[in-house]
């Protein structure tokens, strides 16, 4: 079913697709959908938090994976602890955050990095470590309350507008290394995704809570899709359009 929903969304015209989570390392079958993604002419991403990125799980999924995304909200032990950001109760070491992004960029993988931005790492300056990751793009995400999903864990990790401004402002100086910094606080990440869940519906974000269409394999891309609602001009807004094709594609 969850190759179906792959095929379906290529079929209809659908461009790029990522895979995020949770975790998606944890799916047994994420390599199967990401090449059959790859196979029906989508550019492939992944959001991931690097504990399974290994050059062996590189070496076979290279082929076919067109971006990692790296999450690191920071690479201080101390903060990571507080937010529960641990492998098995230790937090990963920034000597390593670096090692997985070096490993991508050789696997010829194009890398991003996402950080979501809490009451945890507001007032912390991260251009070390992204200046020396050097990803391609840094998306800087504002912690996002989600009726039903995480309003009853996450009011002590909201930050203010002004706080994530103060955040962007102080970090966004690694653009002059040639680094796309992507900001997206609360409005922009409202209604500017298509979103695809476990069960392969359709659900949007934009009442401040996930609603959900019918299953794309019973009813359609068409039908599914025109239940939830996405903003397109917001979505472009926020940066959604830019060069995420391949070298060879380009070429």
């Amino acid at each position: 079913d969850c190759l179906l929903v792959v095929d379906k969304l290529a079929q209809a015209g659908f461009a790029k697709i990522n895979f995020a989570g949770g975790e998606p390392t944890l799916c047994p079958w994420l390599s199967d959908l990401i090449r059959r993604a790859k196979d029906r002419g989508l550019t492939t991403s992944m959001v991931t938090n690097g504990a399974k990125i290994t050059p062996q799980w590189l070496d076979d999924i290279n082929a076919n994976l067109d971006w990692i995304a790296l999450s690191v909200d920071t690479v201080d032990p101390d903060r990571l602890r507080r937010t529960g950001r641990t492998l098995r109760g230790n937090p990963i070491p920034m000597e390593e955050y670096l090692r997985i992004a070096k490993d991508i960029k050789k696997h010829g993988i194009r890398l991003k990095i996402n950080t979501v931005v809490t009451s945890n790492t507001w007032d912390e300056d991260f251009t070390g470590f992204i200046t020396q990751a050097r990803p391609e793009r840094w998306k800087i995400l504002q912690v996002l309350p989600v009726e039903g999903q995480n309003d009853h864990s996450i009011g002590d990790y909201l930050v203010t507008d002004d706080q994530f401004e103060k955040y962007v402002e102080r970090n966004r100086v690694v653009g002059s290394n040639g680094i796309a910094v992507v900001v997206e606080n609360n409005d922009a990440m409202t209604g500017s995704y298509i979103m695809v869940d476990p069960a392969g519906r359709f659900f949007d974000n934009a009442q401040g809570r996930h609603t959900y269409s019918e299953p794309i394999i019973e009813v359609g891309v068409e039908e599914a899709l025109a239940s939830i609602f996405v903003d397109p001009e917001r979505f472009l807004q926020r940066g959604g359009i830019y060069d995420w094709q391949t070298i060879e594609a380009r070429g």
